[in-house]
């Protein structure tokens, strides 16, 4: 048991010493830079949905929802894989990357049919994040309403 112990540790020495060096620093950059262009582009949109006289409410919903809509091409066109390469989390964390979470899956299954591929496999990554938002929500609607707010 020893000796195979030993091996092991062995083995990881070998595997870290053979590993290239990750830019720690570059990709942070790369991700914050990304990440808040996203960001750029929808206070963008929200101010272009409020220059049309909508109201603020309306705007935020509205420029979610056109992030979600290009997050969703720019995956059906190979785009977004692309980004994501390039930014890691600065293109997974805004609503767009959710949006590639439920359309890249779906894109991946559909030849295993609409119920069991593309419905199935679309929420295996988003499903946990709805699940927990919808609980999330209604503990806290819970809570105010008990509490009186």
């Amino acid at each position: 048991m020893k000796h195979i112990n030993k091996t092991k540790d062995e083995y990881q020495k070998v595997v870290t010493g053979n590993q290239a060096p990750t830019a720690k620093f570059a990709n942070f950059i790369k991700a914050y830079i990304v990440g808040g262009f996203f960001c750029v582009i929808g206070q963008g949109l929200w101010h272009i949905y409020m220059f049309a006289n909508l109201s603020q409410e309306d705007a935020g919903v509205l420029s979610t929802i056109t992030m979600i809509f290009i997050g969703g091409l720019l995956t059906g066109i190979g785009v977004y894989d692309e980004i994501g390469q390039f930014a890691g989390a600065g293109s997974i964390v805004p609503v767009s990357g959710f949006a590639n979470a439920m359309v890249s899956p779906a894109m991946e299954f559909k030849q295993d049919g609409l119920i069991l591929g593309l419905g199935a496999k679309m929420f295996d990554v988003a499903g946990p994040v709805l699940v927990y938002g919808m609980v999330s929500a209604f503990v806290i609607g819970l809570l105010k309403t008990v509490l009186g707010g």
